[in-house]
């Protein structure tokens, strides 16, 4: 999947070491790869400063805290690595139209910095002339954004900022914007990428044109792939339990979004007692009802959601949709469930295996 999408010239935003080498192997060069994240340890700054002194730099590094830049100057200084760039993540305090736990730009969260932790970071790192360029700002207001507003307001923030310095700092010439673009299931009027850009033409018009950044970046992984995602789950029980409950055979190890933060995913029958059906045809099974969606976990909270279904028996097959982002990457093996095989179904309709069924004694 990551080699398909980087095959278009995408580039790739790493958190880890770990995120960075899956980059690598999908063949993308550390010049479209950018270092971010919250929780950089020493190592993965290290790592950082090495590939500079080797010639393959990362495209910027984005900065937490003023303790991180102190941290990164002081790795690229021991290891004579050249000059780093690096963004300085802000924290735009706004209110995100979103889940309280993708709400990444909320002033009590605790991503990014505000104005004042910025210009401490800049000097942390040498100022202008250190071991660190600065080249901007950096900001992400949170993820499944049902409305632009908080998007816009940080963004307005983000680019004023990023004048300010500009005045002053030659090379702060870069605002990255995040993500944020929604995937929403058909028909839902969640704003798409397209209306997030009317706004960014208006907020960049405010700003005097020499005091502009010259490069623009966005991070638009999960409205890529998400949709280019389907779990297929087996009915394991159907039952009364103040309302129809359905039981599947995948659940929070599969798919932890709904029982982390709440999030919903379309759920589609494929087979109704039986026999095949149309999810996504014209032509809608005539006794649709409510159930209410568990999944085999031993835990309360691994449920996902309410949805309108055929009649359904053990051995029916369902999809989950929506699942082509933080599904896989967010699986686990708890409860000693190994993982699922996944299979790739490309645009000729051939269908190739991805990864296999994990073994029991992969669990070892």
């Amino acid at each position: 999947m990551i080699a398909a999408v980087t095959a278009n010239a995408f580039g790739a935003n790493v958190v880890s070491r770990g995120e960075w080498a899956q980059a690598r192997r999908a063949g993308v060069p550390n010049e479209r790869t950018t270092l971010e994240g919250i929780g950089k340890t020493a190592a993965d700054l290290a790592a950082a400063a090495r590939a500079a002194s080797e010639g393959a730099p990362l495209r910027w590094i984005a900065v937490e805290s003023p303790e991180e830049a102190a941290a990164l100057a002081d790795e690229a200084t021991r290891v004579g690595a050249p000059v780093l760039d690096v963004l300085y993540r802000l924290n735009p305090d706004v209110a995100p139209e979103t889940l309280s736990g993708l709400a990444v730009g909320a002033g009590s969260a605790k991503f990014g910095m505000n104005e004042t932790e910025i210009a401490t970071a800049i000097d942390a790192g040498g100022g202008p002339d250190g071991r660190l360029r600065p080249r901007g700002i950096h900001v992400h207001v949170g993820s499944q954004l049902g409305a632009v507003d908080a998007w816009r307001d940080g963004a307005r923030k983000a680019l004023a900022l990023a004048a300010l310095w500009r005045g002053s700092i030659e090379t702060f010439d870069t605002v990255d914007l995040g993500g944020g673009f929604p995937v929403g299931p058909a028909g839902d009027p969640t704003p798409g990428p397209e209306r997030f850009a009317r706004e960014l033409r208006a907020s960049l018009d405010a700003v005097p044109v020499d005091r502009r950044p010259v490069r623009l970046a966005i991070e638009p992984g999960r409205v890529l792939v998400a949709r280019a995602g389907w779990l297929v789950a087996s009915v394991l029980h159907v039952r009364d339990r103040g309302g129809r409950q359905v039981v599947l055979d995948a659940g929070m190890t599969e798919l932890i979004r709904p029982a982390l933060y709440g999030a919903r995913h379309p759920i589609h029958a494929l087979t109704s007692l039986g026999r095949p059906v149309d999810p996504l045809g014209d032509r809608r099974p005539p006794d649709l009802s409510r159930a209410r969606v568990e999944g085999p976990i031993c835990e309360s909270t691994d449920a996902l959601g309410t949805h309108d279904l055929p009649p359904l028996q053990r051995g029916d097959l369902v999809a989950i949709a929506d699942t082509g982002a933080y599904a896989a990457s967010l699986a686990s093996t708890y409860n000693g469930r190994p993982r699922p095989p996944q299979v790739l179904l490309a645009a000729d309709r051939r269908l190739t295996l991805g990864r296999r069924r994990g073994s029991l004694a992969s669990l070892a």
